[in-house]
């Protein structure tokens, strides 16, 4: 987690020195009036022809800056590596996952709205496609910021394996926490720091072994995990409660981490390293 921080740091770091080699000195547009038909007509001539027009900043560079310094101080010292965000083999980038998108739209005062814009159900077929738009409104003004969409269907590689008529909830939250990672990195401006969540992508690195050169492996009979016990699920709940940790968020981190929505799934190993995530959580 560590190795995580000191990527996210750097990252940050680069960032902000592309922002301090971006801030350039622009020209001020000189005003030509001049008479057409007894009429006067203003024009905005560019001092030079290499100049172009453009519409005025609404926010100077240094309240820019300054958001972003914000921005990026929170990153780093209030949101948790594989939890708030995570890299993802064959990223350069930290990939944004749920909590910490639910994070930012906290400290930036968003509030969310969710619209299902097409679904498909065929019970028949076992097909389930969902398409969802998340739009964030700033809440002090009541101003969109920025809308995502998000899609999730049962034929993707990571639950093509499944029992589609047992995941659909968890197809639908999927797009969900798509659409939303998507608009909340355009509200905030954090593309500099985050990628999409991309964790469904296959990134294989690895060079191709010709199946001629595999040597046979004795087969290995591998032991089914031990469920976690009651003492581990009560624990949970104990650190949830006393940490006053939202039970949408708390969920938002297991189905990140393994994809499953019940405690009752988790194996005893899963439910160790949650217990010990949550108690991060709380700490925050």
């Amino acid at each position: 987690m560590s190795d995580l921080k000191e990527k996210l740091a750097q990252r940050i770091e680069k960032v902000q020195e592309k922002d301090a080699q971006a801030v350039q000195t622009i020209e001020v547009t000189e005003i030509e009036t001049v008479a057409v038909d007894n009429d006067k007509i203003t024009k905005l001539v560019p001092v030079n022809a290499n100049d172009v027009v453009v519409p005025e900043f609404a926010i100077t560079i240094s309240e820019a800056r300054q958001r972003t310094k914000m921005l990026q101080k929170f990153v780093k010292d209030m949101m948790i590596a594989d939890v708030d965000y995570g890299i993802i083999k064959g990223c350069v980038k930290p990939s944004l996952l749920k909590p910490g998108a639910e994070k930012l739209c906290e400290i930036f005062g968003f509030s969310k709205q969710v619209e299902i814009l097409n679904r498909i159900e065929d019970w028949d077929k076992g097909l389930f496609h969902y398409e969802v738009k998340v739009i964030l409104t700033n809440k002090r003004t009541g101003v969109i910021e920025a809308e995502g969409i998000g899609c999730c269907n049962s034929r993707e590689k990571k639950f093509k394996n499944q029992d589609s008529f047992s995941i659909v909830n968890t197809l639908l939250k999927m797009a969900k926490k798509r659409a939303l990672v998507d608009a909340v990195l355009s509200a905030t401006r954090s593309s500099g720091l985050f990628t999409q969540d991309i964790e469904e992508m296959n990134f294989n690195d690895e060079p191709q072994i010709p199946k001629s050169s595999v040597k046979p492996v004795p087969t290995v009979t591998k032991q089914s995990p031990k469920p976690l016990s009651k003492e581990q699920q009560k624990e949970i709940f104990a650190v949830i409660r006393q940490g006053r940790i939202p039970l949408d968020y708390a969920q938002g981190i297991m189905i990140e981490k393994y994809n499953i929505e019940e405690t009752a799934r988790l194996t005893a190993e899963q439910a160790d390293e949650y217990i010990d995530i949550l108690k991060c959580s709380q700490a925050v």
